[in-house]
């Protein structure tokens, strides 16, 4: 299993990773500051394979503006279920709409202004995916 991860630029790293964590349900791998000025952040979604990043004092996290990110997608077996979870985790989640072809989509705003897209492809399961 290759393993991923996605810098997510922000303005204020404790901000987002207690969203992260608390609100989104995402698991902390690493919060570390191996030299004055650089900090590094990586948290995981439940069962994912693919992580995101926060931090200071490297590229990956300074050279993109806070908010950048769009449509990074958390792909779920259960949209309605994930959409309920977060909502009752008082994260702002927008309406389940179904796009077609067996894929629905809803939308989260971290704090700065990242998007996130909650993804369900229903006949997409199995160990071919």
């Amino acid at each position: 299993m290759k393993l991923e991860l996605v810098p997510v630029p922000v303005a204020d790293v404790d901000r987002a990773k207690a969203f992260y964590v608390e609100r989104l349900g995402f698991t902390e791998d690493v919060d570390v500051r191996p030299v004055d000025g650089v900090r590094v952040v990586q948290l995981t979604p439940p069962g994912s394979a693919c992580s995101i990043g926060l931090g200071t004092g490297l590229p990956a996290y300074d050279d993109a503006a806070p908010g950048s990110v769009r449509g990074l997608h958390l792909v779920v077996d259960d949209i309605e279920r994930a959409r309920a979870d977060l909502v009752g985790r008082g994260v702002d989640v927008g309406e389940v709409v179904d796009v077609g072809g067996g894929v629905r989509y809803a939308w989260i705003t971290d704090p700065d202004g990242n998007t996130l897209t909650l993804q369900e492809m229903a006949w997409r399961t199995g160990d071919a995916f």
